[in-house]
């Protein structure tokens, strides 16, 4: 067996690597689109292994784009050796580490199904942080709201409204785990050139000429159906509690509707009580739940 730095020889080996055993991983980086778009350079670092037959039956992948150096955080795109072989998965991270000065922590999701692979990245160093869960609702008729008097929703207008949007994710958000890192202008840009893009899903709710609150609509699928994701769904704290959560939430399975989804997907972090009980009180119903394992880079921390 031999471990190295992969090339761009291996890229689509690699690429058939994900896809096999993506339905076991979390596949934030593993779809489709994603992988479409995968490209082997600075922010995309990978290692493979190799059998003595030069056969893939491993793989390590980071996701370092500015995102993750400015967080100081980085998520893998991938670690998984298929023979299960504790050491294999010690063995990739270790060559993944000399990459990441200036990060905290390497973070990496699971299906909470999957205990096999949890407690393999466990015996790697990786400890659990936080669950997620993954919420599903059928569309079977739009939603009806009304906005309160001074209220209106409007989708974000390309090149005039990205730094409005920002303003908002980012102080709604800015407690949240997971998500504390702050987003800029140019991500937002980013998401109306992305392959899972939805024209008008970028919905804004303005008080006045102020922007208040955002929630995003985007391609995805749930349980072998073409669904549409939902989030971020953020508001100003001073716009909290009076209901435009669940406004903005109903806006979004309507605009669903309208492009004829049968089925909306979420995710909600687990001690986010408040927002899962809204999601569940609107006709969401939990279908999967993930666990997120942290690799802390600061030994003290560890």
């Amino acid at each position: 067996m031999s471990i190295m730095k992969m090339t761009d020889s291996e890229v689509p080996a690699f690429l058939d690597f994900c896809r096999k055993h993506r339905a076991d991983l979390d596949d934030s980086f593993l779809s489709d689109d994603d992988l479409a778009e995968f490209s082997l350079d600075e922010t995309n670092p990978a290692f493979i292994a190799l059998d003595d037959e030069g056969q893939m039956i491993g793989a390590a992948s980071l996701v370092l784009n500015d995102y993750a150096r400015r967080g100081r955080k980085a998520r893998l795109r991938i670690l998984h050796a298929e023979n299960g072989d504790p050491a294999l998965y010690g063995q990739l991270l270790e060559r993944l580490l000399p990459l990441t000065g200036g990060l905290d922590k390497l973070n990496i999701f699971v299906p909470l199904k999957n205990r096999p692979v949890m407690q393999l990245l466990e015996q790697s160093g990786f400890a659990v942080e936080r669950y997620s869960y993954i919420l599903v609702r059928d569309v079977e008729k739009v939603p009806e709201y009304i906005l309160p008097p001074g209220y209106t929703l409007r989708p974000l207008r390309p090149g005039m409204d990205e730094e409005r949007w920002c303003h908002v994710r980012n102080t709604g958000f800015s407690r949240l785990q997971g998500s504390e890192t702050p987003v800029d202008p140019g991500m937002v840009r980013s998401l109306t050139q992305a392959a899972d893009y939805l024209e008008g899903g970028l919905l804004m709710l303005f008080h006045g000429e102020e922007a208040v609150g955002i929630v995003r609509g985007s391609a995805d699928e749930a349980e072998g159906r073409q669904a549409m994701s939902i989030g971020p769904l953020a508001l100003l704290p001073e716009h909290q509690g009076k209901g435009l959560g669940r406004i903005l939430l109903k806006a979004a399975v309507a605009f669903a509707h309208r492009l004829g989804y049968s089925q909306v997907i979420l995710c909600v972090n687990a001690e986010n009580d408040r927002a899962k009980a809204l999601y569940l009180s609107e006709g969401f119903r939990e279908a999967d739940a993930a666990v997120c394992l942290a690799y802390r880079l600061n030994e003290q921390e560890r």
